[in-house]
């Protein structure tokens, strides 16, 4: 099925350095990404690197959104943990909060919202979870879109609060027949050709499919694709997947942008 719309946002996790630890290529992917979702602290990130990569994605005209994660900086929020959904919706409270503040401060103006890590994948299956965070969304601010994995209950949540949603993909990850994320602790986690990549996240663009691990094409909704930051080829992935779209037409822009 072709989707009617040409255009698609590119998001990247961003300011994911704390204190002396550096991390990713921030200034060079905010050249190349619509959207960048700031780390708040909580997984990863500090007050100064979140003012100064704020501060560079606004003097790109990129969309800044908050990324809030478990507070596990160690395991850089990809561990699980047993959070209630009280404790899940004032983490993400406390941690928008903050970064809506440095953006404000900086004369601009926080657009969205994506969880990390474990926290994202637990509110792609627990119900009560995804509401938590939706809810967290909508009191801090109505206006803000809710970034989540396509056809998860994070986006069910954020539609039903009444939240402008953007469905997700990925441009490195593998997924499973129901539409699932494989578990990074799997081998077969990561795609490692980044022509085979590119050429699917097009695909997915233009015909709303993927081919999962199961060698089943899976419908998924994609109205913003994830490119991470911290890999040693990060820039030249996100480059190679901006040219790709565009040279098949279809052009790169923020959600809820033109």
């Amino acid at each position: 099925m072709e989707q009617a719309s040409l255009t698609i946002d590119l998001n990247c996790d961003m300011g994911e350095s704390f204190g002396v630890y550096e991390l990713g290529n921030d200034a060079a992917l905010l050249d190349v990404v619509s959207s960048a979702n700031i780390a708040c602290g909580f997984h990863a990130g500090d007050p100064l690197t979140m003012r100064r990569t704020v501060r560079e994605a606004l003097s790109r005209g990129v969309a800044v959104g908050a990324h809030p994660g478990l507070p596990d900086l160690a395991g850089f929020g990809r561990r699980e943990m047993a959070v209630s959904p009280q404790e899940a919706y004032a983490m993400t409270v406390y941690q928008i909060g903050a970064l809506s503040a440095i953006v404000r401060a900086e004369g601009g103006r926080l657009g969205h919202v994506k969880p990390h890590g474990a926290l994202y994948n637990m509110a792609a299956k627990d119900a009560a979870l995804a509401e938590a965070i939706a809810e967290a969304a909508y009191k801090t601010d109505p206006a803000l879109v809710l970034f989540g994995l396509a056809g998860s209950e994070l986006i069910r949540a954020g539609m039903r609060l009444g939240l402008r949603t953007a469905s997700e993909v990925f441009a490195d990850r593998t997924y499973q027949a129901d539409g699932s994320l494989t578990p990074r602790s799997r081998q077969d986690a990561l795609l490692h050709d980044e022509d085979e990549a590119a050429e699917r996240v097009v695909r997915l663009v233009r015909a709303g499919v993927v081919r999962s691990q199961q060698g089943v094409d899976v419908p998924l909704t994609a109205e913003t694709v994830c490119i991470h930051g911290d890999g040693p080829q990060a820039l030249a992935f996100a480059r190679l997947i901006r040219e790709r779209l565009e040279a098949a037409g279809i052009q790169v822009k923020a959600v809820g942008h033109g």
